[in-house]
């Protein structure tokens, strides 16, 4: 696998450890799984199966993780990617063993005041209570079909329509910023055009109630509007950590 690479990033972020960077083009290409280790293997899965236990509806799916990030240019970025399942990433938990650092994509859905969603993970997610971003893993492609920008920015735009209930065409999301931070991850990070608050608040409560109705829980069970880093401070419990300085950048606060 290649390293995950860093360029000089925000100031500011670098000091919250977490690293954003410009990326004008991303040039993708699929790379094996690494080799583990059985005693790895074997202990990575008692970790799985206690998060199984703790939490039922966790759930194995096929998911993307990053293999390794190399500069080609300045601002063109080759990311490897590795087809896992979501077990990989008990090996978090296992000592002396390593895990590939998870991709995601999120998307920065502004307001036309200029303010920026933050949503709410559900208690019954794998991080309850979290602020961040809407958007989720990268799922690998299927049936032969290709993982390049259009695809990542389909996922993206599949996400809003999930959690959000907002109909956002792909071509319409544009890459913003590449997030490296906690455990390595890697998030996309698509900007979606602005919207009227009252739009995006019909629409949360419209997919929420429609989950709820199938007697599902929601992934997210709330949102908020932020102008600023400040005000987002005041959202209680933990927050994504790429989420301050993502905010911080789209308010323009250094």
């Amino acid at each position: 696998m290649e390293p995950v690479l860093g360029r000089a990033g925000d100031r500011d972020t670098a000091l919250m450890g977490i690293d954003l960077f410009d990326v004008e083009q991303l040039l993708l290409t699929e790379a094996a799984e690494p080799p583990l280790p059985p005693q790895d293997a074997e202990a990575r899965d008692r970790v799985w199966d206690m998060a199984v236990r703790a939490n039922p509806s966790l759930f194995d799916g096929p998911v993307v993780a990053c293999g390794g990030l190399k500069w080609m240019d300045p601002c063109i970025l080759r990311l490897s990617w590795v087809r896992v399942t979501y077990r990989h990433y008990a090996l978090r938990r296992v000592p002396g063993a390593t895990a590939l650092p998870s991709l995601f994509v999120n998307v920065v859905q502004p307001t036309d005041d200029g303010r920026v969603l933050a949503a709410r993970m559900s208690p019954s997610t794998a991080a309850p209570g979290r602020w961040q971003l809407p958007g989720g893993s990268v799922e690998p492609p299927r049936d032969g079909a290709a993982l390049d920008e259009s695809a990542l920015a389909g996922q993206a735009a599949r996400e809003l329509a999930e959690e959000l209930g907002i109909d956002a065409a792909a071509e319409d999301l544009k890459l913003w910023v590449v997030t490296c931070g906690e455990n390595g991850s890697i998030g996309l990070t698509y900007l979606a055009p602005a919207l009227p608050e009252v739009t995006l608040r019909a629409a949360f409560a419209m997919v929420a109630a429609a989950e709820r109705v199938q007697g599902r829980e929601p992934e997210l069970d709330g949102i908020a509007l932020v102008h600023s880093p400040d005000e987002l401070a005041g959202l209680a419990g933990p927050h994504a950590d790429y989420l301050d300085p993502i905010v911080r950048r789209f308010s323009g606060c250094r």
